[in-house]
Formats: C-alpha cells, sequence, structure tokens
C-alpha cells in the first residue's frame, strides 16, 4: 500500500487527500497539521461565510485575477474549473451560490458547510488527520521520504507540500532544494492621511479609476474610504498586481483618484453647464453626480477653493476647474499599509519555473509535490486564492492515484 504524506491540514491539503483516496482507495493518506485546528482560512474566508470560488467559467478570463500564477494556471484551469467546484460541492450536498458581485459561497451561508463536508469524506475515507504535528524536516533516502515531526518520524514514497505561506515552510522547501521568491505582501488597503476623506469613513464610490504615479499600475472599481484611507476592490486589485513594485517603495507612493472613471474634460462640461441651467443655486448643496455622496461633495468644493455660499454663478472658470480635477485628478499620498480583514495573503513562495503543472510535482524531485499558497501563486480578492487550491489540488491527486 502506496503511503502518502500531506504537510498541512487546510483546503489545498484536504481537497488533495479527498480526490486522491477517492481515485485509489489504496492509498494510505496522512495529513499533518502544526495546529491544534484544521482549515482554519476556511473558517474565517468571506467573514465565516467561505468565499468558495467565483463565477468566472473562461479559463483564459480567470487567470487575469492572478498577478502570479496567470501563465501557469491556464493548462490546469482547463482541467479543473469554476465549474468542476461547482459540482464537486453539489455532489457532496453543498450546493453553491453566486452572489450580486460573483462571489460564491455555499447556499448554507456558513464555512462550517465546507468544513463538515471535508470532514464527512476525511471519515468516509480513512485519511488520518493529525494535529499538533508541525513538520521540522523532510528529506529522500533513495525512493523513500523520511518526514520528520517533533512527535515521530514518518516514512512516505509521496509527499505533498500544502502549508500554505510561512517562512518556516518556505525555509522547508528550500532545504528541498527549491528557489524561494522572497514574500512580500498584498491585498491591502492604502494609509492615507487626507483631509478631504478624514471622518468619511464607509463612504463609497461604484467606479473609481486608481492610478500609481510614475508607474503602469492602475485599477477601477469600488473604493471605499476606511479609518486609514483607501480599501475597496479597486485599492486591493491595486495592491495585489503591484505588490513588488509597492514593497520597493516602501508603501510611500502617490496615488491618483479619478472618482468617476470620466476623463477630466466630460465633468468640467457637466459642471459649465450647470453653472448655466442652475445660475442661483448653491454648489455645495447638492452632488450633481449621483455616485459621489454629499458628504464627499463637500470635501471637493471646499478644496476647490468654493465657499460654502457660492452660486454657481458666481463660480469663475478656474474655480470649476479644480473641482473637475478634484473629482477625476485627486492626488493622495500613501504612507503605509493596513492588512484587509484577516486574509492575509503573500506574493512569494516556490519558484514556479521548478513546479509541472500537469502534475503540480517538483521538477527537481520525483514523487514531491506542492500546492496552494506555498507556491508563488496569489490572486486579487473574490475567491480566486481558493480556485487555485481545488484546481492545484485535483491534479495533484491525479497524480498521486496513479
Amino acid at each position: 500500500m502506496e503511503k502518502i504524506i500531506i504537510i498541512g491540514g487546510g483546503a489545498a491539503g484536504y481537497f488533495t487527500a479527498i480526490n486522491a483516496k477517492e481515485s485509489n482507495p489504496d492509498l494510505d493518506i496522512t495529513i499533518l497539521e502544526k495546529g491544534k485546528d484544521v482549515l482554519q482560512k476556511v473558517k474565517i474566508s468571506g467573514g465565516g461565510r467561505c468565499n468558495v470560488t467565483h463565477a468566472c467559467f473562461e479559463p483564459k478570463e480567470l487567470v487575469k485575477f492572478y498577478p502570479r500564477g496567470e501563465k501557469e494556471l491556464l493548462g490546469p484551469f482547463h482541467k479543473f474549473m469554476t465549474g468542476d467546484t461547482f459540482e464537486w460541492f453539489d455532489d457532496r450536498g453543498v450546493p453553491l451560490k453566486i452572489e450580486s458581485d460573483n462571489r460564491v459561497f455555499p447556499e448554507a451561508n456558513t464555512s462550517q458547510a465546507i468544513i463538515d463536508c471535508f470532514q464527512k469524506a476525511i471519515d468516509h475515507l480513512g485519511i488520518k488527520v493529525l494535529t499538533n504535528h508541525g513538520v521540522n524536516s523532510v528529506m529522500q533516502k533513495e525512493n523513500t521520504w523520511i518526514v520528520n515531526t517533533k512527535e515521530q518520524t514518518f516514512k512516505a514514497d509521496k509527499v505533498v507540500i500544502a502549508a500554505g505561506s510561512s517562512k518556516k515552510v518556505w525555509e522547508l522547501c528550500a532545504t528541498l532544494d527549491h528557489a524561494i521568491i522572497a514574500p512580500v505582501p498584498s491585498l491591502f488597503t492604502f494609509n492615507i492621511n487626507d483631509k478631504r476623506i478624514v471622518d468619511l469613513l464607509g463612504i463609497s464610490v461604484p467606479n473609481a479609476t486608481v492610478t500609481i504615479s510614475g508607474t503602469k499600475l492602475e485599477a477601477s472599481g469600488p473604493l471605499l474610504i476606511t479609518h486609514w484611507g483607501m480599501s475597496g476592490p479597486a485599492v486591493l486589485k491595486l495592491s495585489a498586481f503591484g505588490a513588488r513594485i509597492l514593497a520597493d517603495k516602501n508603501y510611500q507612493y502617490n496615488v491618483e483618484v479619478n472618482w468617476l472613471s470620466r476623463p477630466t474634460d466630460k465633468i468640467l462640461n457637466v459642471l459649465l453647464n450647470l453653472k448655466k441651467k442652475e445660475p442661483r443655486k448653491t454648489v455645495i448643496l447638492k452632488s450633481p453626480f449621483s455616485e459621489i455622496s454629499k458628504r464627499l461633495w463637500e470635501r471637493f468644493v471646499v478644496f476647490s477653493d468654493i465657499s460654502k455660499i457660492q452660486n454657481w454663478a458666481d463660480v469663475n472658470n478656474r474655480q470649476l476647474e479644480n473641482l473637475a480635477n478634484q473629482l477625476t485628478k485627486g492626488m493622495y499620498n500613501a504612507n503605509g499599509r493596513t492588512t484587509f480583514k484577516d486574509e492575509f495573503v503573500t506574493a512569494g513562495g516556490v519558484d514556479l519555473k521548478e513546479i509541472n503543472f500537469k502534475r503540480f510535482e517538483s521538477k527537481k524531485h520525483k514523487n514531491l509535490f506542492f500546492v496552494g499558497e506555498v507556491l508563488n501563486i496569489d490572486a486579487v480578492t473574490g475567491g480566486f486564492n481558493f480556485q487555485n487550491a481545488w484546481t492545484g489540488g485535483y491534479i495533484c491527486a491525479e497524480a498521486l492515484a496513479e
């Protein structure tokens, strides 16, 4: 009976174990988890509801959400895709639902549904799960893998490293002669202390365009004002795709925001028309753009040198240009970052050039596999990191079951 050790009791480790054992019941599979609990990220993801995947059903479109891993995941996604994820969970009594922003959750609306599904499969298949078993070393002697924990030593025919992103795990991978791309944070909010947005916590716009000055980095989407500065999908996407560039800048850079994602001249024309059509109305009283809330509009008006009592008729062209620029070319200084919720994601990990993505197997060692966030793959928020875990786990499982 072939022995398999899976290091890491998270989403990728569990999915690999279950699919491998279902494909080949003769496998003897043991999952080693360093902590006292398994599936911790599954539990807290999506505010405790578990954002299982994303409703994007074209591999070529799906890979665009991965700043690192886009090229490598294209082939794997043709083998196991988001639709397969829906089917996999549905077959096991956990139907999924698509929400308005295309994020996918269990219909039960709790991550416990996913955890229970996995645990039931693990129990039914007879897969061993050992908690408090942190791995200290992995080495190969002839054709056998020796895996050492504080508690005991294991021998295996094949080893899967699915232990997520941590310094200790990457050090372990480095001892196996694998290059590690140094980790930097991904998915973070921008720390911005600016009088234009201070005390406007919770105000959002539906479609802003955010650019990092002096770079080609640009992203559009909802933008949210927070305690620390700016967040929301547009900012998080930018933080993911710019993870290395922003780290190199030590998280100090200028952010240009087009709050309306429309050209400055078109916005200026709207303002000039208001000057003609509503000359007697006070500028500050009402935002002419439904996307811009009254409180945010008031800030832009004041910072455009327009007084609180000025009517549209009394505003000169320079003031209108200032206002158009505030709305479409607002410059903000970012200084530092804040981790997004509990979903700490890093850009970095095992170098993708050293992995055979037809099997998720090491090119350096036969029968050594890597799945999930231990690899230098990461995505924007919205269920994409889990889809990487499901796809990698499924393909790795096929290779284990041979």
